[in-house]
């Protein structure tokens, strides 16, 4: 039985909800959406007296989400990007873009920067990028393509690998340059991230490897979206454990260096190709080849 419409929160408000857990800051929200800051202010405090609940901790100068805050930003990120992906569809006139779904992570660090190679190569071929971290159907919501993380044995029947993953600590050159050790963890900040599904990206282990986990950094800021973090490090905020061929143009770049000699290879773990069911137009065949190609290229 349908809930009657009039007993739905307010769904306006959502997108600046969205916005600011993704950017954990009404000004950048505000940016994102050509808004003013205390819109998006009004539209979170609009979403939180209907739930009942407390979406945001509002601290001086810090944003971060109680846990109500983080299920529905899970939630909504999702619905708004397939509500997007639908919108696109309705409104497609002329030529059918190849639709590429893949994590927020993976689209912004490795995927987008390379984009302009494939417009430059291509420039009669439309790209659609579908960003989001729940994994999309690619034939429920119209995607031709899309970039898989997960162990070896999740990978979906048909898909083929790209390339694998090594994890490494990274930071600016300049604090790369001194090593991380007793010494200088004490003077150091740590970029954390926050899931609990990939604790090879969480400080917690490698401390311990290395012997310092009774050592204390000066401060551990903490992200839940992996893009965000490497681009707190990048902005010469802490080390990060940084996912070598997401972040290799960062160092290629001279914006990132490795941190030490410590690497850790993820042997059962990968990044796969998948093709959607349907049979694959030309277009999407000559992405599908630009994908391996770039991934070959390292």
């Amino acid at each position: 039985m349908h809930k009657p419409l009039g007993k739905v929160p307010p769904l306006d408000p959502l997108r600046g909800f969205v916005a600011a857990a993704r950017h954990l800051s009404f000004t950048h929200a505000a940016e994102e959406l050509f808004l003013t800051q205390s819109a998006i202010s009004r539209q979170v405090q609009t979403l939180e007296a209907a739930l009942g609940v407390p979406l945001f901790v509002r601290g001086v100068r810090s944003l971060t989400l109680t846990d109500e805050g983080e299920r529905l930003a899970r939630a909504a990120e999702g619905w708004l990007q397939e509500y997007a992906a639908l919108a696109a569809t309705l409104a497609r006139t002329g030529p059918r873009p190849v639709t590429v779904t893949a994590s927020i992570g993976i689209s912004a660090l490795w995927l987008v920067p390379r984009l302009s190679r494939f417009q430059q190569r291509h420039p009669d071929i439309d790209v659609r990028v579908a960003a989001s971290n729940r994994m999309l159907d690619l034939a429920h919501d119209d995607v031709d393509i899309a970039i898989r993380y997960c162990a070896n044995r999740d990978a979906p029947p048909g898909a083929e690998r790209l390339f694998g993953e090594t994890v490494i600590p990274v930071a600016t050159p300049a604090i790369a340059a001194r090593p991380l050790d007793a010494r200088t963890l004490p003077e150091t900040t740590l970029l954390d991230f926050d899931d609990p599904h990939y604790p090879w990206l969480r400080w917690t282990d490698w401390l311990a490897a290395m012997k310092l986990e009774n050592e204390r950094p000066r401060a551990v800021l903490v992200f839940n979206h992996y893009d965000q973090l490497i681009q707190a490090a990048v902005a010469g905020q802490g080390i990060a454990i940084g996912r070598e061929r997401l972040v290799d143009h960062l160092i290629a770049e001279g914006r990132l260096a490795v941190v030490g000699d410590g690497r850790m290879e993820m042997t059962d773990r990968g990044y796969w190709l998948v093709l959607g069911p349907a049979t694959p137009r030309r277009e999407v065949i000559c992405f599908a080849d630009w994908l391996r190609e770039e991934a070959g290229a390292g």
